[in-house]
């Protein structure tokens, strides 16, 4: 008895049914969008975690205790780092937000007459004195604006209630999902038809190895770089330096922007906190010492050459997943790009090697029948 041959997940019906199967799936993520964070949150966080339980259980410990200590160690990282973060964040800004009228100064009367001397463009009619006193009747206010607001929000009993739900919510799901994490993936193999089973699996496994290096490396590199940029930034007495150096890396997540925003700011606080050159040359010294320790060490060891994104797509995958779907969407927007690419380079070699790319033999099958009749 013959072995039924393996059909290609990328035949027509095939191909049409797993792009119902996704219409579904973004239709049912759009409507169920406001519920959603919590649930993507602690998949994520279990995502992250499986790997540690999987080397757990290799060393002979039982899955539910490797879980266990896993979920310890996950929810303890995380509970340290915001409340170590947390308040220093709030304080530093705060603190450059007290700064922002002599920042608006600065501009005013140093940063446009240096730019008009040096390209002679007329800047005189950008008039930022109105912004100023905006920003000081503003920025004095925001205190007890801030305070108006988190009473309104506390005297809301379900909204109080529905944040702290969604809070309690990440590490049980995360707990269970890490849990059965394995059972999961059991069962949806099982599940898969048989004729397109070898082809989902690679698919699933090129789709792992992205996400992995996406969500683990990339994650390691952006919390490194901040706290390379934060170091570098308080050795050299930058006010501000946790603040910027944070959002250096944060924003790390699309190449080289994290670099850009956070030279320029850090720039602009050195000029107007210490009106010489020192202090400027030692913040490009910081961030040009941290591109290098990104691009010659910490990405070639934490992320490898396996998500090749390129910096358009990250942008327009961000933007595009706030757009259709939200904070959801954002969540959702590089892990669904880099996963996209996979399939797209499977498509790609397979459009080659198909007769729509290269239909020459039959073309030449059809020639010589006309020829013969």
């Amino acid at each position: 008895m013959s072995d039924v041959p393996t059909q290609s997940i990328w035949q027509r019906p095939y191909l049409l049914r797993w792009l119902l199967v996704l219409a579904v799936v973004l239709g049912l993520i759009y409507l169920l969008q406001p519920i959603l964070p919590p649930f993507l949150v602690g998949a994520i966080f279990a995502y992250l975690g499986n790997p540690l339980v999987m080397r757990l259980q290799k060393r002979g410990v039982a899955r539910t205790w490797a879980v266990l200590i896993v979920f310890c160690l996950l929810s303890s990282v995380a509970v340290l780092t915001l409340v170590i973060t947390l308040p220093l964040l709030i304080q530093q800004i705060e603190m450059m937000i007290g700064k922002v009228p002599e920042m608006i100064e600065w501009v005013q009367q140093v940063a446009l007459p240096f730019i008009q001397r040096r390209t002679g463009i007329n800047l005189t009619h950008l008039d930022l004195k109105s912004l100023k006193t905006a920003a000081s009747g503003g920025w004095t206010s925001i205190g007890s604006v801030a305070g108006q607001v988190f009473l309104q929000v506390t005297n809301s009993s379900l909204m109080v209630l529905g944040v702290l739900g969604n809070l309690a919510l990440i590490p049980v799901v995360t707990f269970y999902l890490l849990k059965d994490w394995h059972l999961m993936l059991a069962r949806m193999h099982v599940l898969l038809p048989r004729a397109v089973e070898p082809t989902v699996m690679k698919l699933a496994n090129d789709c792992n190895e992205v996400l992995a290096a996406f969500l683990r490396g990339q994650l390691l590199v952006m919390c490194a770089l901040g706290l390379i940029y934060s170091l570098g930034l308080w050795l050299i007495d930058i006010p501000f330096a946790f603040l910027i150096g944070m959002l250096a890396g944060l924003a790390s997540i699309v190449p080289y922007l994290g670099f850009i925003l956070g030279i320029v700011v850090a720039l602009v606080i050195a000029a107007i906190e210490f009106r010489d050159w020192l202090h400027p040359g030692l913040v490009v010294m910081v961030f040009v010492i941290g591109q290098m320790l990104e691009g010659m060490l910490l990405t070639p060891l934490l992320v490898g050459d396996r998500i090749g994104l390129h910096p358009v797509a990250v942008i327009f995958a961000v933007l595009a997943g706030a757009q259709l779907f939200g904070f959801v969407g954002m969540l959702l927007a590089l892990p669904v790009a880099a996963v996209t690419l996979v399939i797209l380079r499977h498509a790609y070699f397979w459009y080659l090697n198909s007769d729509m790319y290269d239909g020459s033999k039959k073309e030449s099958v059809i020639v010589s029948s006309v020829g013969d009749k």
